[in-house]
């Protein structure tokens, strides 16, 4: 690996690092900017990608998805293990592990869950790097109990000052 690659590496794993946070922040905006205008967005009932239909066939349709959502919907994600790799001087592609909460009252549920992101990224011609697929796939599911948000579990709240 060449130090440019060191310097994108670094790139890519800063852009998951704002997906998982735009989005768990509902910055919308921002959060569109993280993609290409072709993106599309799979989430796959498998634990491989395998669908050949895009859940979303642009950003736009997954922002306007999201905007619509609850206001009282809240989500938590983490990524792990980056496994990037480079198919060209402006292309990669990544595998991330991943965690996720999501407490959706208008959906009436709440759940955590497992499984990879199988991305594609490329660098665009502001520098930036942006994906350009994503391909969510699913090891598990749980059903969890539903909390309000800012509810500490096994704390007592009035010792907190």
């Amino acid at each position: 690996m060449n130090l440019r690659q060191l310097s994108d590496l670094y790139e890519i794993q800063k852009l998951k690092a704002r997906y998982f946070r735009l989005m768990d922040t509902k910055q919308w905006d921002e959060f569109r900017d993280l993609f290409t205008d072709d993106m599309k967005i799979y989430i796959e009932r498998s634990s491989t990608p395998r669908s050949e239909v895009a859940t979303f066939e642009s950003p736009d349709a997954l922002v306007a998805y999201l905007r619509a959502a609850d206001p009282d919907k809240v989500t938590v994600h983490h990524g792990h293990m980056p496994e990037i790799e480079f198919t060209g001087g402006d292309t990669a592609t990544g595998i991330w592990a991943m965690f996720d909460w999501v407490d959706d009252p208008g959906r009436g549920g709440a759940w955590q869950g497992f499984g990879h992101y199988h991305e594609r990224y490329v660098r665009c011609p502001d520098g930036r790097w942006r994906i350009s697929e994503a391909r969510l796939t699913r090891l598990r599911v749980d059903s969890v109990e539903h909390r309000d948000p800012g509810e500490v579990v096994g704390i007592d709240r009035t010792s907190l000052g």
